[in-house]
């Protein structure tokens, strides 16, 4: 009857079911699990994997998902979200249908790739990773094979619809992990044509680190009665993340980087703005006798698996990268973030911390900053509801500090004007129309009063 049943979803060219039956959750073996309704042989996998107690993420999505429901879960970083929607697909699986999932980046889709090979490779689990710079070719010998798991990033997956080599006719769960991002990535359009091609009966899990409006209307048009998971608010941290800013001039940054290094040891994560910027403080660092890989939208596919697996397998001691590595880096051993530029999102700072303090050890974050960014440190303190410690000398007036004041107390400067811009932290803006060669503002040139410039 096994053999019936594999030959027909054979035919009807669907996933074939992982083949593990389902026992009463209470004759298991007893486990930090064994509560989450969990299904025997996904136990055993889940502890033979080293996982011993489930996060808070975990143990409040997990049974919810496992009964078939939506679940909109906001967590922050580093909470082990990807764990928490990838049992309960496994699990549900087992009876039928296909899991889609959706996420922003290559690297987190390769990260999430990981972990369902990890979780599925004594069931037979076949995934398949459909992301940019990846073999087309590569992409459809694994299609063929009719995998139960399809992950990949909206502009690839909608490649792949296009081309009809991928039909979502049979995806019974559906995944957006880190939607926040791809929201802010302007990846919008790209989801809602793939959520109205997956079909309307299907179980929807959205994970997200926040929860802007977009978020809500999202859960509102394509979700029914989701269940809602809140952890932390938005903005928060891990309490085991140390933080830290220091003020220095733009030149001083990279000697006071290889201070820093040399203070403490461990694996580091150093983010800059800029892909130059990155190639540039990369090859600085080597320079200085450090082992350093990058990690930027410069480099390809295998540049980017080759740098994040030697900085896993610890080969390389610092990944210099853009924010393009913020989510998707889960490295438990990561002692230390360096913010070398510091981001104008202050979301992105909360998600580039959120490499450390993981796996409930202890992470160290320092913020370089220049006397003209605090007004960033600001922002980012705002977001938190917390000051961050300055370490070191200040070089201005502790009159001037936006951290001196408590955070709600602080002026807004999102939306100033200029004139308010100036009044409130005592800027002064040269006019341009009064320098040596121009008339002021209200006057013109005439032939007797202009002045000859020097050829």
């Amino acid at each position: 009857m096994l053999e019936v049943l594999r030959h027909f979803l054979n035919m009807a060219q669907i996933p074939r079911a992982i083949y593990f039956f389902m026992k009463d959750a209470s004759k298991t073996a007893q486990s930090g699990f064994h509560t989450l309704t969990i299904a025997p042989k996904l136990q055993s996998i889940i502890r033979g994997l080293g996982y011993t107690n489930p996060t808070p993420i975990q143990g409040d999505a997990i049974p919810p998902a496992i009964a078939g429901k939506d679940i909109l879960g906001i967590a922050q970083t580093g909470t082990g979200k990807t764990l928490a929607f990838a049992i309960p697909l496994i699990q549900r699986l087992s009876e039928t249908g296909r899991g889609l999932i959706i996420v922003p980046t290559r690297e987190l889709a390769l990260q999430v790739d990981e972990t369902f090979r990890k979780l599925g490779k004594t069931i037979g689990l076949r995934t398949v990773v459909l992301i940019g710079g990846g073999h087309m070719d590569t992409q459809l010998r694994t299609l063929r094979t009719h995998p139960h798991v399809i992950i990949g990033t909206p502009g690839r997956i909608n490649d792949h619809t296009e081309r009809r080599t991928l039909k979502l006719d049979a995806v019974s769960v559906l995944v957006l992990d880190e939607a926040d991002l791809m929201l802010d990535m302007g990846f919008m359009p790209q989801i809602n044509r793939i959520l109205e091609t997956v079909p309307k009966v299907r179980q929807t899990m959205l994970f997200s680190a926040t929860m802007p409006p977009a978020i809500s209307k999202i859960a509102d048009t394509y979700m029914i009665e989701p269940v809602r998971i809140e952890i932390a608010r938005s903005g928060s941290i891990p309490e085991m993340i140390e933080q830290e800013v220091r003020y220095v001039d733009a030149k001083g940054k990279t000697a006071l980087l290889d201070a820093l290094l040399k203070e403490r040891s461990g694996s580091a994560i150093v983010f800059v703005r800029s892909k130059h910027g990155a190639k540039k403080l990369c090859t600085e660092l080597i320079h200085l006798n450090y082992t350093a890989t990058e990690i930027h939208s410069n480099r390809t596919l295998a540049q980017r698996r080759f740098a994040l697996d030697g900085f896993k397998a610890g080969k390389k001691r610092i990944l210099v990268a853009t924010d393009i590595a913020a989510r998707g880096i889960d490295v438990s051993s990561v002692a230390l973030i360096v913010n070398y530029d510091l981001p104008e999102n202050p979301e992105d700072y909360i998600h580039r911390i959120g490499r450390t303090g993981r796996a409930g050890l202890k992470g160290h974050a320092v913020s370089l900053a220049t006397p003209a960014q605090r007004h960033l440190i600001y922002r980012i303190e705002r977001l938190m509801q917390t000051t961050v410690p300055v370490t070191g000398k200040v070089p201005f007036k502790a009159s001037e500090r936006l951290g001196d004041l408590p955070p709600e107390k602080r002026p807004y400067r999102g939306n100033t004007k200029r004139t308010s811009y100036s009044q409130n932290y005592g800027f002064k803006k040269e006019r341009a129309d009064t320098r040596q060669g121009f008339p002021k503002r209200g006057h013109s040139f005439s032939r007797d009063n202009r002045k000859q410039s020097p050829r």
